[in-house]
């Protein structure tokens, strides 16, 4: 990984999730009137294994976490639902069983700060659970999703009967804190060239002899992530692929070959 993106040093500065800034509100097909509420969320009867691993579950006894999700209800929601809204009251822990999300916070005039994209295995929601304040930030599907609801109840009976539980969200906050003081870095100090460097460092994953990230972000997207538009994404993009740096394969995958340079 070092031989592809530079220094440990330049690594660490980047490796936090960049802001994350979205000009213009999406045309969102439903926004829910209250966690629950969408009338396009479809209610599922499936079992309660995961397919994959929730961070915030890992170290626990297989059994405690059967028994955790057993309580819990599975929901299908289409492409740009709204999930939860900033200020609603909390009633829910949102486990992601498939698709993407995005968690946003917008000002007055409708333009959105994403602070983050979820998929498979994250989960949402743990912080108004935790602190009985209303919701931070507001949360809507990037495509069809299906969640596991918790609801706050069960969340809060499960931390009293498992130490361990307790023990993994408070070190699970602690990196999160660690994420926010690294992205904090890289808005003070990166250019639009240092933001985009950073996202593609924080999201490649080893794949063969190379990194590559098999999340499929388009242009518009990755200009939501850090704060620009998408056409200065496209031309930063394209110089990279002309000079040799990244591929963009059939799959939309992002390739990269080789060390990326330190400024555009």
């Amino acid at each position: 990984m070092r031989g592809v993106f530079g220094s440990a040093a330049s690594m660490a500065a980047a490796g936090g999730r960049a802001a994350r800034l979205r000009y213009g509100a999406p045309s969102l097909a439903t926004a829910s009137k209250g966690e629950h509420s969408s009338p396009l969320a479809k209610p599922e009867q499936e079992g309660t294994r995961m397919a994959a691993p929730i961070p915030l579950f890992q170290g626990l006894p297989q059994e405690s976490i059967d028994q955790l999700l057993s309580g819990g209800v599975r929901r299908t929601y289409p492409r740009n639902s709204v999930i939860i809204n900033e200020g609603d009251e909390a009633t829910s822990l949102y486990i992601v069983l498939s698709g993407r999300l995005k968690v946003y916070r917008a000002d007055a005039d409708g333009k959105e700060f994403i602070l983050d994209t979820l998929s498979e295995g994250d989960h949402f929601g743990e912080l108004a659970l935790v602190d009985d304040e209303p919701r931070s930030a507001s949360v809507a599907t990037l495509e069809p999703c299906k969640l596991l609801l918790l609801s706050k109840a069960a969340f809060h009976e499960s931390l009293a009967r498992n130490p361990e539980l307790a023990a993994h969200l408070i070190q699970w906050f602690a990196g999160k804190v660690r994420r926010l003081t690294d992205s904090a870095y890289v808005i003070a100090t990166c250019d639009v060239f240092g933001r985009l460097r950073a996202l593609l460092t924080e999201r490649a994953r080893p794949k063969g002899d190379l990194m590559a990230i098999e999340e499929h972000l388009t242009h518009q997207e990755i200009a939501s992530r850090i704060g620009c538009t998408r056409e200065m994404v496209s031309r930063i993009m394209r110089d990279l692929v002309t000079g040799g740096y990244i591929e963009i394969d059939t799959d939309h995958h992002i390739l990269v070959r080789k060390q990326l340079p330190q400024s555009w």
